[in-house]
């Protein structure tokens, strides 16, 4: 492995071993349990928090007056420029002070500007408050796998991160779902504005389940700035490769969330509500399945010697190439739902993968740092540009009259996948060699 930013090799290991020192003994019995019902909870509304303005869009581009490139540019770059640039120094202070703390700040910042988005008049109010829940955001995952790092024991740390990482598709399910039926009876407003408010109790849950998480005690010589951490960890090929299949599943995974529901109402004629309980009760069942799967063979790929470490995701993303083209020009609306399954289940069941994999790579004590890396891979190209360029070239295909101009934009999905395929598989060969070293 190549060294760039620690000066002797007894500086580079140390940052890829365990730290001397002690962050105090796992938590046994009902207290697992706890903590881990109380940061799924967390991770399930910070994905409604997210999800709400994929399925409100319709909504609020008629009563705002937005174009497909605006709504791609306030779920796009609005967020994910916020995201990445406060997800490190987050990351740093959750691995280096108190997570508990870091996340329940995170959870009030969230809710605020996600209640704030339903009082928005125009579209640089809207994307104005997209940066503020980014912000909270920003620092929740890290915060979350700091704790299950410090909670909980090694050998089951790929189930935990799955079991938390099944807020991602419970929150898009519900975000989808509840969000869509609220909408329809309420308005887009008083859905945002009830979803920012019921962050406040879960924040003082948080805070009390979870309860004191005493830092790391590093030795002097591996205390380095949150940049020269970020540097030595990417100078790894296999945390490299981990970095870029990150990178390109956000250019599959963003827009086929932003613009999804949208297409499944001007394709197939389906009202906000139907699109929002079709879209998210499949998305819920099928990524908690992912995650539960993806986790579970994570450990088990661990326990052999971690011979196979992205292989068996990289074979999902190749199905959901696939089945995702399909699913853009079938004429039957149930049939282009469910061959929308494969890629919600390859989303899914990467997540385990690639976390569990990155934190083995970066070492105990940075379990933070590398999941905001990794965050910081999926959260700012893709989401910044991915929803984007969709819409640009669905409002370009519509003003040259064709029919189906927004699954014309949605090909970047599958094209995507297919690239994201590729890299796990190549991946796959760099972090196994990289353990192995270690």
């Amino acid at each position: 492995m190549t060294e760039v930013t620690v000066s002797s090799t007894k500086k580079s290991h140390a940052l890829m071993a365990p730290p001397h020192g002690s962050s105090g003994d796992p938590v046994r019995g009902w207290r697992v349990a706890a903590i881990l019902a109380t940061l799924l909870l967390v991770s399930t509304m910070s994905q409604v928090d997210r999800m709400l303005p994929f399925i409100l869009a319709e909504a609020i581009k008629a009563e705002l007056l937005l174009s497909d490139t605006q709504v791609g540019l306030i779920n796009g770059i609005a967020f994910a420029l916020c995201y990445a640039l406060l997800s490190l120094p987050l990351a740093r202070a959750a691995d280096r002070g108190s997570p508990a703390r870091v996340l329940a700040l995170c959870i009030l910042g969230w809710s605020a500007m996600t209640a704030l988005g339903g009082l928005a008049t125009s579209f640089l109010f809207l994307a104005l408050t997209r940066f503020g829940v980014a912000f909270g955001e920003a620092g929740a995952n890290p915060a979350g796998h700091a704790i299950i790092a410090r909670k909980l024991g090694p050998k089951s740390r790929g189930l935990a991160i799955g079991l938390f990482a099944m807020g991602t598709p419970l929150g898009t399910m519900l975000g989808f779902a509840a969000g869509g039926a609220v909408s329809d009876m309420l308005g887009w407003r008083v859905t945002l504005i009830g979803a920012g408010v019921i962050g406040v109790p879960i924040m003082l849950m948080a805070l009390v389940v979870v309860g004191a998480t005493p830092p790391h005690i590093l030795p002097n010589e591996t205390r380095s700035s949150f940049w020269r951490t970020s540097l030595f960890l990417l100078s790894s090929p296999g945390f490299r490769w981990v970095f870029i299949v990150a990178i390109l599943g956000s250019f599959a995974a963003a827009p086929f969330y932003a613009f999804t529901a949208p297409f499944l109402m001007r394709s197939h004629g389906l009202s906000t509500s139907e699109a929002g309980l079709a879209f998210g009760l499949l998305q819920g069942l099928t990524g908690v399945a992912g995650m539960l799967l993806g986790g579970r063979l994570f450990d088990a790929a661990v326990g052999m010697g971690a011979r196979r470490m992205l292989r068996q995701p990289g074979i999902a993303f190749l199905i959901a190439s696939a089945s995702m083209s399909a699913a853009l020009f079938v004429p039957v609306s149930w049939l282009s739902i469910l061959l929308l399954v494969p890629s919600m289940f390859a989303f899914a069941f990467m997540m385990p993968w690639g976390f569990g994999a990155a934190h083995l790579l970066a070492g105990r004590g940075n379990e933070a740092m590398a999941t905001s890396l990794v965050m910081i891979g999926s959260g700012l190209l893709g989401p910044a540009f991915g929803p984007l360029l969709v819409g640009v070239l669905s409002d370009a295909a519509t003003a040259m009259k064709f029919e189906n101009g927004i699954a014309l934009g949605l090909l970047t999905v599958p094209v995507a996948s297919l690239l994201t395929g590729l890299a796990l598989f190549v991946g796959d060969r760099r972090v196994v060699s990289a353990l192995r070293r270690y």
